[in-house]
Order: C-alpha cells, then sequence, then structure tokens
C-alpha cells in the first residue's frame, strides 16, 4: 500500500534541514555566541600610536624665533590632539639651555607642569645633536564593511556577517582622540558645593532641581499669526 502524500514529504523536509545544518557558517556561529553581536568588529578597530616629534638645534643662546614659532605649532597640534605627556629631550653635551628654555615656554602657553618632562640623552660627543621634543598621538583604522552576503538567506537565522561593523566604523572614526578606544578618560572632580546645596535642599523638602527657565517651557507661543 503506498503511504500518503504527507508521510512521504516528511524524509525529504528532514533532508533539507539537515543540509541546512551542514552548511551552517561557523564564523556566524562563533558570533552568536559572543555576549553581543557587535562585539565581534571589536578586534577589527585597530588603534596605532604615532610620535609627534620636532627637533630643535642646540643653540648656546637659547631659542630662536624660528624655534619658537615651530614650538607654537607644535603646541596647537598637542592641544588639538588632546595630547599627553611631552617629553623633551636634550643632549647632556650643551643641550640643557634650549631644553629649559622649551619647557619654560610651553608651561607658560598653559601645559601642566606634570606633563611636560625634560630628560637627557647622551649624543656620544655630536656637535649637532638636537632637542627633541615630542609627544605620543593616536590614529585609528577602521574596518572595511564592502562585503555583504544575501540577507534573507541564513538557513539557520543568524546575524549576518557585516552586522555592526558599519556603527563600529563610524563611531571610531568620529572619536576625537582614538586613545579614548584603549583607555577609558578619568573623571573630572566631584562638586562638593554643588552636592552640599542638593543635600541641604533635600533635607529640608525642598526642589533639588535647576530653576526652570522661559527657555525649557514647552507652551505654544500665542503669537498672532
Amino acid at each position: 500500500m503506498q503511504k500518503p502524500f504527507l508521510f512521504r514529504l516528511f524524509p525529504l523536509a528532514g533532508a533539507v534541514l539537515l543540509a541546512g545544518c551542514a552548511h551552517a557558517d561557523p564564523d556566524a556561529v562563533a558570533r552568536s555566541m559572543m555576549p553581543n553581536t557587535l562585539d565581534a568588529w571589536a578586534g577589527a578597530v585597530q588603534v596605532t600610536p604615532q610620535p609627534d616629534e620636532i627637533r630643535l638645534a642646540a643653540h648656546p643662546t637659547g631659542l630662536s624665533g624660528n624655534q619658537a614659532r615651530a614650538l607654537a605649532e607644535f603646541h596647537a597640534r598637542w592641544m588639538q590632539a588632546e595630547g599627553g605627556l611631552i617629553t623633551i629631550a636634550a643632549p647632556n653635551q650643551g643641550g640643557y639651555r634650549v631644553g629649559n628654555e622649551t619647557r619654560a615656554w610651553l608651561l607658560s602657553q598653559g601645559a601642566p607642569a606634570e606633563k611636560v618632562l625634560l630628560v637627557g640623552y647622551d649624543a656620544a660627543d655630536a656637535a649637532e645633536a638636537p632637542v627633541v621634543v615630542g609627544f605620543k598621538r593616536y590614529s585609528v583604522a577602521t574596518p572595511n564593511c564592502g562585503s555583504w552576503e544575501n540577507v534573507v538567506r541564513t538557513f539557520n537565522n543568524s546575524p549576518i556577517g557585516n552586522l555592526g561593523c558599519a556603527v563600529t566604523s563610524n563611531m571610531a572614526a568620529q572619536l576625537a582622540n582614538p586613545e579614548d578606544l584603549i583607555t577609558p578618560r578619568t573623571l573630572d572632580p566631584a562638586d562638593p558645593a554643588r552636592r552640599t546645596v542638593v543635600l541641604d535642599k533635600y533635607r529640608r523638602g525642598e526642589v533639588t532641581s535647576s530653576a526652570k527657565d522661559a527657555q525649557a517651557s514647552g507652551a505654544v507661543s500665542q503669537a498672532i499669526q
């Protein structure tokens, strides 16, 4: 007796399902085991340190006008890059006057004293050994998101391989300082005066939020049109 059509269809459906499982993307399976699918692209963003340096001739009379202008441009780049430690490396033989004047000039422009370090180095009696002023800045390389597969043919309902790539790439490219991807910034100090005011109002049962001004109102204008 011939089996009903429905029973003859079951083996065929099972074979199709097995075929779909056999062709499952192993990378997609690995991505699905991560806490968040977007985490798969975290390692694709490469942050590279790059030294920004200028070299100043060790004049016995101190900084020249050209060197002062070069320092001004260097300081502007340091400010724009939100740079960290500035190192002034002066040769042990005759370079400390330019090194000291360089440090004093940077401090006069507002650079914190703890971020401007003056060190000496052995120039092996080289008469033309320069004073090297530099800091470390960072550049970021984002992943290429140009590869797109068929988003409706996954067989296992897993995320597509490019999911999260564009978001990760755009966020990394928009950072003013790529160093933030390596080390988070420290928190600014708390405002104890404001905290005292808020706690005092809270204890008295008063409103602790800031006063509302006219610009914060959502009322519809009554002006004649």
